[in-house]
């Protein structure tokens, strides 16, 4: 297919300064499209830390208000007539909306409006996070699977990062046109930016062997997990430091459980990590470590193989692909499975990545692999609405 430059909206509730792995997907989206020559105009929420003044090229802002459960996530409480006048002066091609909320909305509402096509991602397995809302007694996957229809009614397409989202899309009786294009990485930014010595600011003596887990910390991040298992991980391997990099609402009661663990010597809360400095992180460690189950793809994975740090993560369809190969990593299911694998990898001692392998690996789930697929997708979803538009004249 021929490729035309297209100018693109992405509708976001989450984008930089707030870190997410909903965030850096757009982030690595909009440079990857940029490269080939598109022009690409992000639409989203205010944002509280976002310096005074700051100048941000073809980043639009609607006003906006904590979203009540997630006090850190932002939701638009107007900007509809906003966005809709600005995307106009821009002559958008195509909506890509990236939030089934506030902005969400807004964007289907622009692409009616003008008149374009809207596809969606479908980030988030809302299905995995019903038992935080009244520990599941008021919403039920039967309410996710009707809201999800309604969203996605009359829109384009719907890009599903993993075989097992598009799976449940299908469940939920989605016919709109449905691919499967995991988010990519931009693996330049992972590698090539200033580099520091992490171990050293953290104190962390170079014969030290290091796990790390980098996310937002959450309960659905099942961090606790990892902790639970760390004393049996340090009657084998007395020599690790434990790094949970990240800020969020779980950051006290881990602290709390790593205390009456009596972990204190052996974790370290590094706190917030910029995005541009999540690969000094990486490379760091020895083993990258993950007990979530909720992650639609996992991008931290990915991005730590990219870095050449080996994984230990929870079993995906799409994890399973990625590590097929114990040189790069490794799934689990159970806590025993985890334990396991983590003093494996420390007993043998040997952490480096052969360099074939681990490229090989990332071509597939690079940037420019990501923004290709995509760009093919919108090409397809602009063709078709041409077709489909009545000529009255």
């Amino acid at each position: 297919m021929e490729v035309f430059y297209m100018n693109i909206g992405l509708f976001t509730d989450t984008y930089f300064p707030q870190l997410s792995g909903v965030a850096t997907s757009i982030q690595t989206l909009k440079n990857a499209l940029e490269k080939n020559g598109h022009s690409v105009f992000i639409f989203t929420t205010t944002d509280p830390h976002l310096g005074k003044g700051t100048i941000e090229p073809n980043v639009f802002r609607v006003s906006s208000v904590p979203f009540v459960s997630f006090t850190d996530r932002r939701i638009a409480f107007r900007g509809l007539f906003q966005a809709t006048k600005i995307a106009k002066e821009v002559k958008l091609d195509i909506v890509h909306t990236q939030t089934e909320f506030s902005m969400g909305m807004i964007g289907k509402y622009v692409a009616h409006s003008l008149g374009i096509p809207a596809i969606h991602t479908y980030h988030t397995m809302y299905e995995d996070y019903l038992h935080y809302v009244l520990n599941g007694h008021l919403l039920k996957p039967y309410h996710v699977k009707q809201f999800t229809k309604a969203y996605l009614h009359n829109m384009d397409g719907v890009v599903a990062p993993s075989e097992r989202v598009k799976e449940t899309l299908t469940r939920y009786g989605v016919t709109i046109p449905m691919r499967v294009i995991p988010t990519g990485v931009d693996l330049t930014a992972i590698n090539e930016n200033p580099r520091r010595n992490v171990r050293k600011e953290l104190g962390i003596d170079s014969n030290q062997k290091v796990i790390l887990t980098l996310s937002r910390v959450a309960a659905e991040k099942k961090i606790d997990q990892i902790l639970d298992v760390l004393p049996t991980v340090l009657e084998n391997e007395p020599n690790v430091k434990f790094v949970i990099a990240g800020d969020g609402p779980d950051v006290q009661p881990l602290k709390d459980q790593v205390a009456r663990l009596s972990l204190e010597d052996y974790v370290i809360f590094a706190g917030s990590v910029e995005h541009s400095d999540v690969g000094n992180y990486y490379r760091m460690a020895d083993l990258f470590v993950s007990a979530s189950d909720t992650e639609t793809q996992g991008l931290t994975y990915i991005e730590a193989l990219a870095a050449g740090t080996k994984c230990v993560v929870y079993s995906t369809d799409y994890t399973e692909h990625v590590f097929d190969n114990r040189e790069l990593g490794s799934t689990f299911t159970t806590k025993s499975e985890m334990t396991n694998e983590i003093i494996d990898y420390l007993k043998a001692n040997q952490f480096i990545i052969p360099k074939d392998l681990k490229e090989k690996k990332l071509i597939d789930v690079s940037a420019a692999t990501f923004a290709r697929k995509i760009e093919a997708f919108y090409q397809e979803a602009i063709q078709n609405k041409q077709k489909t538009e009545v000529n009255y004249d």
